[in-house]
This record gives structure tokens, sequence and C-alpha cells, in this order.
């Protein structure tokens, strides 16, 4: 089997990156269908408009409907093809990004990729999670090409949330050892080959990015400050991460993420902040080292990802929930067999409730 590494044609981050946004897709062509998130339909529609004013251009503005189901990407389809356009423009969050992808792979069209939130590792794949209308997780759409560009304006990100690029860390957070679990089990990834030393690299250099850089960056973005920091976590986030994930696969944190998703006391969690807690139960189950999984927690204590149930659910989770969170994430559709040893519902049960008692041992000891 070949070995693939998959990334968009082109990466560009920087602070004022969405003034130029004209010049950098022009040679794409157009009528070009921005598909943007609320924040960003509010806030960079007109600097989006005034970068095209006098192009000749035509921009079709429209806000994403909140969710990436296959409904909303139908919905975007029909004005995609009533204004003709050829080139689709997602602006937003992961959802509104994975949407935009959604069109542009039925349209089989280029699509580009501007995060105003660096939450995820989504804008630079070429697969597009989505979701029903409950909000459980629903598949995912495999494009035939990454994004033709990823542009990452760091002053717009910075003004976001902390929560955002926290929840993006918690995402990174399992990239190098849901890499290292693909590596090990010689599974494929999802650029359709194995994973490449480059790939691998890429991975290790996005956790020490987290472990160098996360807490100081967290602590900058509290104060608006884009410092070398945030950019780094940034990229990290979005770039290492996203290039890290599909070029070398995703595995047990990802499972217990997507199972999480079918609980609704924890649908008010990120996408990040309960793929770190799957991270925990993938060291668990691997049987890390005891530094290794405390490395782990006192990152995630440290920027404020979630190290127990008690910071994923509203409420007790009880003993059925976990089994079936646990059953879930052994499906066929998830990622478990990405392992490279064979994982049960029991046995990820017992890591599940092994990772809370971890945490919450941790947290107790930090408090004193």
């Amino acid at each position: 089997m070949s070995r693939v590494l998959a990334s968009p044609s082109k990466y560009i981050q920087g602070p004022g990156e969405i003034l130029q946004i004209k010049d950098r897709i022009s040679h794409l062509g157009g009528p070009v269908l921005f598909v943007m998130g609320r924040f960003a339909y509010k806030n960079l529609k007109g600097v989006i408009e005034e970068s095209f004013k006098d192009s000749g251009s035509t921009v079709i503005f429209e806000l994403f409907g909140g969710e990436c189901t296959k409904k909303e990407i139908d919905r975007l389809r029909a004005i995609y093809q009533t204004h003709r356009c050829t080139v689709v423009v997602g602006v937003g969050g992961g959802k509104a990004l994975d949407t935009a992808k959604g069109v542009a792979y039925y349209e089989k069209a280029p699509v580009v990729s501007v995060p105003t939130i660096a939450s995820t590792d989504a804008p630079t794949s070429a697969i597009a999670v989505t979701y029903t209308e409950d909000h459980v997780f629903d598949g995912n759409i495999l494009l035939p090409k990454n994004p033709e560009l990823v542009l990452v304006d760091t002053d717009v990100i910075t003004r976001a949330p902390v929560r955002f690029l926290v929840a993006g860390m918690g995402d990174a957070l399992s990239t190098y050892f849901e890499a290292g679990a693909n590596a090990a089990s010689d599974h494929d990834n999802f650029a359709g080959g194995k994973t490449t030393n480059t790939s691998l690299a890429l991975a290790r250099l996005c956790y020490e990015i987290l472990i160098r850089d996360g807490l100081k960056a967290k602590q900058s973005a509290e104060n608006r400050i884009c410092s070398p920091e945030v950019e780094n976590i940034i990229e990290a986030n979005i770039y290492l991460s996203g290039v890290g994930f599909e070029s070398n696969g995703l595995a047990c944190a990802h499972s217990v993420y997507n199972a999480f998703t079918s609980l609704p006391s924890c649908h008010h969690m990120y996408h990040g902040e309960l793929v770190a807690f799957g991270t925990i139960v993938q060291l668990v189950l691997e049987k890390r080292a005891e530094p290794e999984i405390e490395e782990v927690l006192r990152f995630c204590t440290s920027v404020g990802l979630p190290v127990s149930f008690a910071e994923l659910s509203t409420r007790e989770l009880t003993r059925d929930e976990l089994m079936s969170v646990a059953v879930t994430a052994c499906c066929p559709n998830n990622f478990m067999d990405s392992m490279p040893f064979a994982v049960s519902p029991e046995m990820t049960f017992d890591a599940l409730v092994a990772a809370d008692a971890l945490g919450r041992k941790y947290k107790a000891q930090e408090s004193h």
C-alpha cells in the first residue's frame, strides 16, 4: 500500500488576511458562494464585500443554518445552482466550513476555508462531518481533494471567545496519539494510504507546541493579544492537527467523542472538549506510563479542558449511559479498529471509568 500525505493546496495565516480575500481567491473564478456562520455574516460580510468592491466579481452571501446536515447542504446547493456559482467559500466555525465542503463535494466545485475560530482542525481536511437534525454524528463525506486555500486571519480568531481556542487545543491534543495508534496498527489513513514519516512528524510537532505554548496562548488570548504563542497554537490547532489527523487517521479519542454526542447532557460541550477526554481514555486503554498520562492531565487542567465526567455532563452519568457510550464508540462506523489491538465495549467502559477516576484524582491533588 502506498504512503499518502494530504494537505490543502495553500495555507495562509496572519493578521488582517480577511482584507486580502479577493486577491487570494480570484484565480478560482466565480460567481462565489460564501457560506457564512452567524458571527462571520454579522462581522465579516462587509469586509469581504469591500475586498471585492469594483472587482466585477459576483459574490453571494448565505447565512449557515447552524448544523451540518444533509438537508442544509441541499438547501445551499440550490442557491449555488440558482446563481450559477463555481466556487464555495466557507467562513465560520467547523460546521459552517464542513457544510461548504459538502456543497463543493456534490457540486464538484473547489472549496476555500476561512475559519473564524481555531476550535477544530476541520478547515484543512477533505472531510465533512455530518450530523442529524438532533446533533448526533451522522457520518463523513470524503471529498476528492483538500481545500484550494485555507485563509486564517489571526486577528479575527483572537477576537473570538477563548473557549474556542482551548477546544481547538483539545482536538489537536488527540492528533499525536491517534497517529501513533494508526501507525502501530498499519491502518489506512483518510488520504487513501498509509502514514508517512512527514505526517507522523507533524503530529508530534503539534503535541510539542501544545505542551510548550498552550497555557501562554490562552493567557494572551484572554487579553485579546495575538502573541507568538497564539499564532503557534492557531497553526497547531488548524494546520498541524488537520494534516496530522487526515494523513495519519483517527482512533479511540474521536470514537469516544462521537459516542458522547449521543448523550443530550453532553450537547453543550464543544467537539475538542470531548475529544480531549477521549484522548485520556485512549491513553488508559493503551496502558501508557503514568508520566505520559500525567503530562496530558496537567496540560488539560492548565488550559481548562475536561478530565472527568462531571465536567462533561450537566448531570451525573448512569452506568447504562456509559455503557452505551462504550458500545457506540466500538461501532464499525467509528475508528476503534484503528487501534493496534482489538477493543471491546467492556474494555472501553473500563477505560472511561478509569479516565474519570484519574482526572478527579489529579484535580483533587492540584487543588491542595
